[in-house]
């Protein structure tokens, strides 16, 4: 039995003992046009509402970026300027394209986004989600390519230990919804 399989079963047994009917996981989509979704990513602006944790990128060289601020290298009249504690993607993308592009493909990236915390806030008070959006640390999204296929897995990232699964299935559902909207093509795997 694989990890992912024994971590299922002992969150079903918990949810069972505990009288628990919802079995939800994060959620992966595999997505089924490489051309698209990479021209969102890197040269449009469907990836804007999100900041960036992290970016690893393999190619000839394997290039880390991390998405943290340092925000001791601003003196104190910037301080005002920096709204988060990591970079918007925004300001990144244009190196991760220049990091990417060429005449081979990569050998493999991944990313780590959150949802801006004033969206995410947003999106879990408009579904009137029972968990306090002051709890949720980030609605996580992780972007990996293994040189053939793009898989995104959704995730979220409490401040303390929950058991409701309702931030998770709220942010599945409104990921998938903007995917969608934004026309990029995908297909859920199980």
């Amino acid at each position: 039995m694989n990890i992912d399989n024994r971590n299922k079963l002992c969150y079903n047994n918990f949810a069972a003992e505990n009288g628990r009917k919802d079995t939800h996981f994060m959620t992966a989509l595999q997505i089924t046009s490489m051309k698209q979704f990479m021209n969102q990513l890197l040269v449009a602006d469907a990836f804007e509402p999100f900041l960036l944790e992290e970016a690893v990128i393999g190619g000839a060289s394997t290039f880390t970026i991390d998405g943290h601020v340092n925000r001791e290298f601003y003196g104190p009249e910037d301080s005002s300027e920096i709204l988060y504690d990591l970079r918007p993607w925004s300001e990144l993308k244009g190196l991760c394209f220049d990091l990417i592009k060429g005449k081979r493909t990569p050998l493999f990236f991944r990313f780590v986004f959150h949802l801006m915390p004033d969206k995410a806030e947003a999106l879990l008070k408009k579904e009137n989600c029972d968990v306090d959006p002051a709890q949720v640390k980030a609605l996580v999204l992780n972007i990996r390519y293994d040189g053939s296929k793009a898989v995104l897995t959704t995730g979220t990232a409490f401040h303390t230990f929950l058991l409701s699964k309702e931030p998770d299935i709220i942010w599945d559902k409104a990921f998938k919804k903007y995917l969608e909207g934004k026309g990029i093509p995908w297909e859920e795997i199980s």
